[in-house]
């Protein structure tokens, strides 16, 4: 059984500030990530039980209003996505094998990506980046064989697709060990 987790992207700081207070006071949930992000915007990631991040969800899209850009409430998240998301993935240079990219235009649409590509094909998630240094933007490397990546970035890339809020998505069959320089 995986984690409940839910997102809130929203437009301003103060507001994401007052949804936080509100979120914390109305449900038990945990903070995995609150900042402020680029482009002036403000983003909480949190699990907790079902009903606690449904409810969460529901007092910060009351509280956040006209605020909130985007939201994400999922029963059953990807574990590999929190890893992801804390930057604390390494490979070994045996797991740099084709490398995947989604790039979407908001961070709740980048956990939306890592969620189902982690759910679809049997990829490792190495890095998930949302927001800061990119403009607001958010950005998904996976590796693994080339049709479980090719698979994970078909599926994400069309669950942001249907939100309006897809970038690129990109399958790099045999790339080069410099490209997972950072990452091994």
């Amino acid at each position: 059984m995986g984690i409940s987790a839910g997102a809130i992207e929203l437009s301003s700081i103060g507001a994401g500030l007052q949804v936080q207070d509100e979120m914390l006071k109305a449900a038990s949930i945990e903070i995995l990530l609150a900042r402020t992000i680029c482009s002036g915007k403000y983003f909480i990631v949190f699990t907790g039980s079902v009903s606690d991040v449904e409810s969460a969800i529901e007092v910060g899209l009351k509280t956040g209003s006209d605020a909130v850009i985007d939201h994400l409430s999922v029963a059953n998240a990807y574990e590999g996505t929190f890893p992801a998301m804390a930057q604390s993935v390494v490979l070994s240079e045996e797991e740099a094998d084709a490398l995947g990219v989604i790039e979407t235009f908001s961070g709740v649409s980048a956990l939306i990506a890592a969620d189902t590509a982690g759910k679809t094909a049997n990829v490792k998630l190495f890095r998930l980046h949302i927001a800061m240094a990119l403009g607001g933007k958010g950005l998904l490397l996976m590796t693994g064989s080339i049709s479980d990546v090719s698979a994970a970035v078909q599926a994400a890339a069309e669950a942001v697709r249907q939100r309006g809020l897809l970038v690129s998505e990109l399958v790099i069959p045999r790339p080069s060990k410099e490209l997972f320089a950072d990452y091994v």
